[in-house]
């Protein structure tokens, strides 16, 4: 894994054969990422994990600014990207379709929500983007901890190693931005659930 950042060294550094190593250094976790964030999809979605890797591989390449610190920060600015494509994705579906249906995502990996609903309840994915703006303008930190703990499926040790906070803080301010995303939620999981409570 060390190989990762002296890759990422040696990229920012200017080192344009650096960047042809890397893809296979990182591919497989990227992957895994993907099909992370794939599986809370709709059944039929049309974006295939392969699709949303090479992505945002592109898109991470095309990264002129980012001062890369470790393999963990490269993974969570990827894990960020591919939430922003699949969000992206389904504003497109639903500009072709003029208003079509909402693609629905479970929320796997939010077992201990502090609210009585099961884990895996669905949630439109739209509805989360936005539920996470909110959380970024309140408590961008707790909305990087979302992004990094929910959809690149980092430890909190690893998460704390990442935004360079204690495990403590990343546990306390997980639960939080978990308790604010439930109450954000509660209206779109009602709505795909027909007016009911899931």
């Amino acid at each position: 894994m060390g190989d990762i950042t002296q890759l990422l060294n040696a990229w920012q550094s200017g080192d344009e054969s650096a960047l042809a190593r890397l893809m296979p250094v990182v591919y497989a976790e990227l992957r895994r990422i993907a099909v992370r964030a794939m599986r809370r999809e709709a059944v039929g979605h049309t974006l295939q994990p392969t699709a949303l890797v090479n992505e945002a591989y592109l898109r991470l390449t095309q990264q002129e600014r980012t001062n890369w610190r470790n393999r963990t920060h490269f993974f969570a600015i990827a894990a960020q990207l591919m939430r922003r494509i699949l969000v992206d994705h389904v504003r497109r579906r639903q500009r072709q379709r003029r208003g079509g249906e909402h693609v629905i995502i479970t929320l796997d990996g939010m077992q201990d929500l502090a609210a009585p609903e099961p884990s895996g309840s669905a949630v439109d994915v739209l509805a989360l983007d936005e539920a996470l703006g909110k959380l970024e303008a309140l408590a961008p930190r707790q909305c990087r901890i979302v992004e990094l703990r929910f959809f690149s499926g980092l430890t909190v040790e690893a998460t704390a190693e990442a935004l360079g906070i204690s495990a403590i803080t990343v546990k306390r301010e997980w639960a939080m931005a978990k308790t604010f995303l439930y109450r954000e939620l509660r209206p779109a999981r009602e709505a795909a659930c027909g007016g009911e409570r899931p």
